[in-house]
């Protein structure tokens, strides 16, 4: 057989980049999602701002899922996720207490941990070499504990049930007391962090 019938193909597939993966354009997703949930619930447009919730929420559990089941998982996404999740349950909480439907002490408490949290995280990144900073398990527990309440006011709102106005009116004091306990937790975290550098 002659030799040019052996040659390597010319023409390959072009390569993805690494973060260009499913894990990450689920995590893409569910920040572009944001301001549509918003502006739904500015315009109490209650079915469409829930159903915008709930795929925006599904993402950030599929995105883990998929980062897993790949071995996808990237310094990008390290980062990506938890701003997302922050993006989505901070401007879900301040768009429902703008449009009247959430207190606002509970909107101070969530937005008051995550500017402490960034803070903190500015301040190690500006005296110590520590460069990764993981969500601790009280961290994940309050982003779920949040995602929970918030889909329940949303659906109080979208169905107008008498049964959900009392639970998702019950869940503000629990979740609260996790997201006050997560930022209690991140500092214990960030001391022992400076002590060891």
């Amino acid at each position: 057989m002659p030799s040019r019938y052996l040659e390597t193909p010319r023409y390959t597939q072009l390569e993805m980049p690494r973060w260009a993966n499913l894990a990450n354009l689920l995590t893409i997703l569910r920040l572009i999602l944001v301001p549509f949930v918003i502006l739904a619930i500015l315009e109490k447009d209650h079915i469409r701002a829930l159903v915008l919730f709930a795929c925006a929420a599904a993402t950030d559990a599929l995105d883990g899922f998929a980062a897993r089941a790949a071995g996808a998982a990237t310094q990008l996404g390290a980062y990506l996720d938890p701003v997302a999740d922050k993006c989505l349950l901070s401007g879900v909480f301040l768009a429902l207490a703008a449009a009247g439907l959430a207190p606002r002490w509970f909107v101070v408490v969530i937005f008051g941990r995550d500017f402490y949290i960034l803070a903190a995280v500015a301040f190690l990144l500006w005296v110590t070499p520590v460069r990764r900073f993981p969500p601790s398990i009280w961290g994940k527990a309050s982003t779920f504990v949040q995602v929970m309440t918030a889909t329940l006011w949303l659906a109080r709102d979208a169905t107008g049930s008498s049964w959900l106005e009392t639970v998702s009116t019950a869940t503000l004091w629990p979740c609260a007391a996790f997201t006050v306990w997560s930022g209690v937790h991140y500092t214990w975290r960030g001391l022992q962090l400076a002590r060891a550098h």
